[in-house]
Formats: structure tokens, C-alpha cells, sequence
């Protein structure tokens, strides 16, 4: 199963999916993509680590996620945004090189035989960037999430909190 959580920032989707994820199991595991640039960011970090607790194990992968056997687990991914940030920045803001390892590494990843939760945000929600790159990136954003989306069996929008089921091939 592939549950894709998409919404704005701060719109409560990594909440949404971690109480989804210890709905489906009492040991989840915490895929983490971020990379700490800054002290402010290290301590965003922290707070999210200790609002999760002891029951979740958590791996820190910036970008080659398929390095881990995640068969029969429940698999929070969060998020893509700053997994994508990674490709992007490493690849010389290379758009289309970014893209293309980003969606081979995710097609190793749909292989595994688990339950993902991904995160990832709507970034054009959140207004019109003033820089080109960041224009850019937004719109390399889109085309990933379109991917995972049209990948999934469950999209759910998070809106101030509140989920919105997009999709859901599941329900027959």
C-alpha cells in the first residue's frame, strides 16, 4: 500500500501520518530526508524526534532510501520535499537529472513489499516564488508528487489539520 499525505506548510500532515502509522503498527519505522542546514532546523529536528518517542525506529537517509529492507513494516517517509531538495542541490539544480534519480530510487522502493506513508507538501499552495530556482524547484515538486499520486492507493490533502481523501483505489 502506498498512502500519499500531501497539504501546505504547517497544515498538520506529518501528524496525520504518524498517528496513521501507529494506527497500523506498534513499531513503525521513521524514514527521515532531511538534511540539517542551520541550528534552528537541528532543533525543528529534535522536537519532532521527541514528539515521536521510543516506539518508532528511526533511519536518518538523505537520498538512496532503498539501502534499507523495509519488507512487511510500516514505512513513514518524511518527507519528499526535502528528499527532492537534496537530489536537486547535489545535481547542480540539474531539474530533469534530479527527477530522474528520484523516481528510480522511488521505483526500488515501491518494489519492497511494505506500507508506505509519504509526506510531501503542496508547494504551490503557499504562493508564487520570487527567484527563478525556486520557480524551478516548485515545479519539480509538482511533477513528483504527481508520480507518488498517480503511484497510490490513498492520497489524503491536509488542510488546517483536517484530512481530505483524495483517492482511493482501495475501497471496492
Amino acid at each position: 500500500m502506498i498512502h500519499l499525505i500531501t497539504g501546505g506548510q504547517r497544515s498538520g500532515k506529518s501528524l496525520f501520518a504518524e498517528d496513521l502509522a501507529l494506527s497500523l503498527s506498534d513499531r513503525p519505522v521513521y524514514l527521515a530526508t532531511s538534511r540539517i542546514w542551520d541550528e534552528a532546523h537541528r532543533e525543528r529536528i529534535e522536537i519532532h524526534k521527541h514528539r515521536r518517542g521510543n516506539q518508532w525506529t528511526t533511519i536518518e537517509e538523505e537520498k538512496i532510501l532503498s539501502l534499507h529492507d523495509f519488507t512487511k513494516k510500516v514505512v513513514l517517509l518524511d518527507c519528499i520535499t526535502l528528499w527532492l531538495n537534496n537530489f536537486f542541490f547535489d545535481n547542480g539544480e540539474d531539474d530533469e537529472k534530479s527527477l530522474n534519480e528520484a523516481t528510480q530510487e522511488l521505483e526500488k522502493l515501491f518494489d519492497q513489499n511494505c506500507d508506505w506513508i509519504i509526506v510531501t507538501n503542496e508547494l504551490g499552495l503557499g504562493g508564487h516564488p520570487d527567484n527563478k530556482m525556486a520557480m524551478r524547484f516548485n515545479d519539480l515538486q509538482g511533477s513528483i508528487n504527481q508520480y507518488i499520486a498517480k503511484r497510490a492507493d490513498l492520497v489524503t490533502l491536509i488542510i488546517s489539520g483536517l484530512p481530505l481523501e483524495i483517492k482511493n483505489t482501495i475501497r471496492a
